[in-house]
């Protein structure tokens, strides 16, 4: 008998894999091993973004290395980020227009409700209609990059399938929303300190919190039911299929036991 345990009887072996973290557990321990090279994505994305018309490509190039860091995968910051940027160029320059002409129609069309509604109180509803389609469109985006960098669909399925999967994940699209709001919040209180914490801090947060959030409710709805379709494993899922490269045999549980020596006994005292 040990101090702790028996070592007469067999051991369970060695765990097939590691005991899996969930929640806010697991989101700490993923964001801290790749919190400092995250740092570094954020200013290469700032760069990218410095002709205002490259944001799309740049927030594609971010995306796909936060993804991959997410999920636990492993991605040189710099190469996958600039491949992603070429790769994703077509559609996530489109996107990124819309993205900036949405943003200049926001910044029109609210405070003019805004006063509208204060002369007319028939035009709350138009007002709350347009503070409603700006959430919805928001948080379509929590999906519309990842699913640019993870899949083939067209804009157009990327559009329908965000609308859906904004309802569908609406658990995680709406901590995503409360994550992005108070960082948001916090940003704009904090100003002018808060612009170096932009600089190396704030974009590539957003982004892995989007990502670990947001693409597994992805992976359920569109990438799985495809390889589900086809008869395929899912490759995201090659790393589990690791057993039959084993080197040794876990013989957990088949041990024979560990018989006692029987000692010849001793005359004399026995300290205790």
């Amino acid at each position: 008998m040990g101090l702790f345990s028996n070592y007469n009887s067999a051991g369970p072996g060695v765990p097939k894999a590691p005991q899996e973290k969930i929640g806010l557990f697991k989101f700490m321990e993923v964001y801290g091993r790749r919190m400092w090279v995250l740092m570094g994505l954020n200013l290469i994305y700032l760069l990218a973004c410095i002709p205002i018309v490259t944001f799309g490509p740049a927030t594609a190039g971010m995306t796909k290395v936060a993804r991959n860091f997410s999920q636990e995968r492993h991605a040189f910051v710099w190469h996958d980020f600039w491949q992603a940027f070429k790769k994703n160029f077509k559609q996530s320059f489109i996107m990124g227009l819309i993205d900036i002409l949405f943003v200049v129609a926001f910044i029109v069309a609210v405070p003019s409700y805004s006063v509208w509604a204060q002369q007319n109180k028939m035009m709350y509803i138009p007002f709350v209609l347009c503070l409603m389609c700006v959430i919805v469109f928001f948080m379509m985006h929590f999906y519309i990059y990842l699913m640019i960098v993870s899949t083939t669909l067209s804009l157009r399925q990327i559009f329908k399938n965000a609308f859906f999967l904004t309802s569908l994940g609406l658990k995680q699209s709406l901590i995503t929303l409360l994550v992005w709001l108070t960082v948001g919040f916090m940003m704009i209180t904090m100003l002018p300190f808060s612009l170096f914490l932009m600089l190396f801090w704030t974009s590539g947060f957003l982004c892995f919190v989007t990502c670990f959030n947001c693409y597994p409710v992805i992976r359920k709805y569109v990438i799985q039911p495809y390889y589900d379709k086809l008869g395929e494993d899912n490759p995201e899922f090659d790393y589990l299929k690791n057993d039959e490269e084993a080197v040794f045999e876990d013989m957990g549980g088949k041990e024979a036991p560990i018989e006692e020596e029987k000692k010849p006994k001793k005359k004399g005292k026995r300290i205790r």
